[in-house]
C-alpha cells in the first residue's frame, strides 16, 4: 500500500496531471483512504461502513470486488499513518472534474449513511472533505440527499 501511496502521490516525471486520463486504481486509493478516514472518525467502525466503501470502489472506479477488498484493508492499516486529508483531495483535485469529485463526495456520504446515523463528527469531516475538493454548500447538499435517497431505497 506504501509503494501505491507514494506512486498516487509522487508528481509526474512525464507530463502534468491534467495531461493523462485519471487512473482508476489510483482514483479509487484515494477515494477509499478518505472513506477510512471517516468509517473511523466516530470511533466506532462499523462492517455496514467497510462494506459501503468496497461496493463504492467497485461502483465507482470499475475495480474488482477483490481488488477493492483489498484497497480497503491496505487503506484501513495505513490510515493512522496520512498526515491529512490534502494528501488525497490534491490528487482527487488534479485527476478528476467537479461532477466526478461530486460522485466521490457521494459516495463518502454512502459510508456515513451506512450505519443508520450521522454522528456530528462525520458531518464534519464530510464538510472539510468537501471544502477540500472545492465543493460549494449546493454540491455538497446533493451529494447529501443522492446518497441518503440511494440507502433509503
Amino acid at each position: 500500500m506504501i509503494d501505491l501511496l507514494k506512486q498516487l502521490l509522487a508528481p509526474d516525471a512525464q507530463g502534468s496531471d491534467k495531461d493523462q486520463k485519471p487512473d482508476r486504481k489510483q482514483l479509487a486509493i484515494a477515494a477509499t483512504a478518505l472513506m477510512v478516514q471517516l468509517s473511523q472518525v466516530d470511533t466506532d467502525e462499523d462492517d455496514r461502513e467497510l462494506q459501503t466503501i468496497v461496493d463504492c470502489a467497485v461502483r465507482a472506479h470499475e475495480v474488482t470486488y477483490d481488488e477493492a477488498q483489498a484497497i480497503l484493508e491496505d487503506a484501513r492499516s495505513q490510515a493512522n499513518d496520512a498526515t491529512s486529508l490534502y494528501e488525497f483531495t490534491e490528487q482527487l483535485n488534479k485527476l478528476l472534474d467537479q461532477d466526478g469529485k461530486q460522485v466521490i463526495l457521494e459516495s463518502i456520504w454512502r459510508v456515513a449513511f451506512a450505519d443508520g446515523r450521522i454522528d456530528k463528527y462525520e458531518e464534519h469531516l464530510i464538510r472539510r472533505m468537501a471544502d477540500l475538493l472545492h465543493l460549494n454548500h449546493r454540491e455538497y447538499m446533493q451529494c447529501r440527499h443522492k446518497a441518503e435517497q440511494a440507502t433509503s431505497s
